[in-house]
C-alpha cells in the first residue's frame, strides 16, 4: 500500500537514491541530501513522497513563494509507474496550493522527456510556448 507524506530529515538520503533512479538528472547541476534538508528544513511541507513499506517511489515538491505556486521534482519509481501514483501526488500538490490561495501552478518539465509530457497534460498542464526558463548555476 502507498502512502503519501511529507519528508522529513532522515528521509534526505533516501530521496537521493531514489532520485538517482526515478528522476531525470542529466540537465543540472547534481542535487544533495544537504541540499534536501535544507528544503525540509526552510518549509517542512514542501517534499511530499509516496511511500511504499518505508521505500520511497514517488517524490514532488511544492514550491509556495507567497505568489506563485511551482512544481518540480516530480518522479515515481519505475517499478511503480502507471499506478496513478504521479497524479495522486500532483493531486496532493494543487490542494496544498489552494490551502495557500494560489491561483495558478506551474511545473518544470524537460521539453525531451516525453514521458513525463503524458503525465503533465493528463493533469491539465500544457506548455507556455512564450517563455522560456533562464539559468544560473550559483
Amino acid at each position: 500500500m502507498v502512502d503519501y507524506r511529507n519528508a522529513v530529515a532522515a528521509d534526505a538520503d533516501d530521496v537521493m537514491k531514489f532520485w538517482a533512479t526515478a528522476a531525470e538528472d542529466s540537465h543540472r547541476p547534481p542535487d544533495s541530501a544537504d541540499a534536501v534538508l535544507r528544503l525540509i528544513e526552510r518549509d517542512p511541507s514542501a517534499l511530499i513522497l509516496a511511500v511504499d513499506n518505508d521505500i520511497v517511489i514517488g517524490s514532488i515538491i511544492v514550491g509556495w513563494d507567497g505568489w506563485r505556486c511551482h512544481l518540480y521534482r516530480l518522479a515515481v519509481a519505475p517499478t511503480h509507474r502507471r499506478q496513478g501514483i504521479a497524479r495522486k501526488l500532483v493531486a496532493l500538490a494543487e490542494d496544498r496550493f489552494a490551502s495557500y490561495g494560489g491561483t495558478r501552478a506551474d511545473a518544470m518539465v524537460l521539453d525531451d522527456n516525453a514521458q513525463a509530457h503524458h503525465i503533465w497534460s493528463t493533469a491539465g498542464y500544457a506548455p507556455q510556448p512564450e517563455w522560456s526558463r533562464w539559468v544560473k548555476a550559483l
